[in-house]
């Protein structure tokens, strides 16, 4: 029997289907026309002309515009599922009808908005890209003729490796705004952040992220994983922190989710909680305390 997936974690084939529409844009609107250009001011051109067709800006919205509806689509049918297993079936139904009518279309809007743009801006972040190694090429002294040939041979796997994280990158995001939205919307202040494949993590779950793992936030106060759990060099100093504060699916590449708080006889007392820029143990009544 196929194991049954986290309640709250964001459905894979969404992120799927989102990969596959990126990865036909990148190809048949990018990666084509880099082909038939033949020099690197040429290959730069067009990188920074993609994104400008109206063609391709629809694309993009239509690519985004799906994913949004399937996270929330989906989500809906979450949180109906969540409030039934919490008792609050009929209240959370009565709150969800009302949002269907309310300022969901906004935020909708808003969220395709967020997910087109990174879309659209991807042949112009390439375009950077291959702009400032040929810089630092050319400053070794090698020829424009062999760096045409190798940027034309590497660029299509990097350009999909792009695409790729994009699509994990903004579902996550996508999933944890919605999340929020909603949960805030009903009252909810609190989630437990859970990363894919359980506790630990599925082995690919970055240490910090691992270390998160049941830890208890209020959507006001995001932590700072790489601060509370950082990394040594081989000096003696932690890494520096390039990511700052940020929620459970908000960062690049990251597959962790929030599981809001509709109820705390969904934790565990005692518990881990990130409170005042630190994360402590506390006991039921503390933790009502702040609540």
């Amino acid at each position: 029997m196929k194991k049954q997936a986290p309640l709250w974690e964001p459905k894979y084939r969404i992120e799927m289907a989102f990969r596959r529409r990126l990865l036909a844009i990148v190809r048949n609107y990018i990666i084509k026309q880099v082909r038939e250009a033949s020099t690197l001011d040429e290959i730069i051109s067009v990188l920074q002309k993609a994104s400008e067709t109206e063609e391709y800006r629809k694309l993009c919205e239509a690519a985004a515009m799906k994913m949004v509806s399937g996270l929330f689509s989906d989500q809906g049918h979450t949180w109906r599922q969540a409030a039934a297993i919490n008792g609050k079936g009929r209240e959370m139904y009565r709150r969800i009808q009302r949002e269907l009518q309310g300022e969901t279309k906004k935020i909708f809007w808003n969220l395709v908005d967020e997910a087109t743009y990174r879309i659209v801006t991807l042949p112009s972040d390439i375009g950077h890209d291959v702009a400032d190694y040929i810089a630092r090429e050319a400053l070794k002294g090698r020829r424009a003729s062999d760096l045409e040939a190798e940027i034309q041979k590497m660029f299509p796997e990097k350009t999909q490796a792009r695409a790729k994280l994009i699509a994990r990158t903004q579902v996550s995001m996508t999933s944890t705004n919605l999340t929020r939205q909603r949960a805030e919307r009903y009252g909810i202040n609190w989630y437990i952040w859970r990363p894919v494949g359980g506790a630990a993590g599925d082995g690919r779950t970055r240490w910090s992220h691992r270390q998160m793992s049941g830890v208890i936030i209020n959507w006001n106060d995001p932590p700072a994983p790489e601060d509370l759990f950082p990394i040594y060099g081989q000096n003696g100093k932690p890494y520096r922190n390039t990511m700052g504060h940020y929620h459970a699916g908000c960062c690049p590449n990251c597959r962790c989710y929030p599981e809001p708080i509709i109820d705390l006889e969904q934790v565990t007392f005692p518990a881990r909680v990130f409170y005042g820029g630190r994360i402590m143990q506390m006991q039921r009544p503390d933790f009502e305390r702040i609540m």
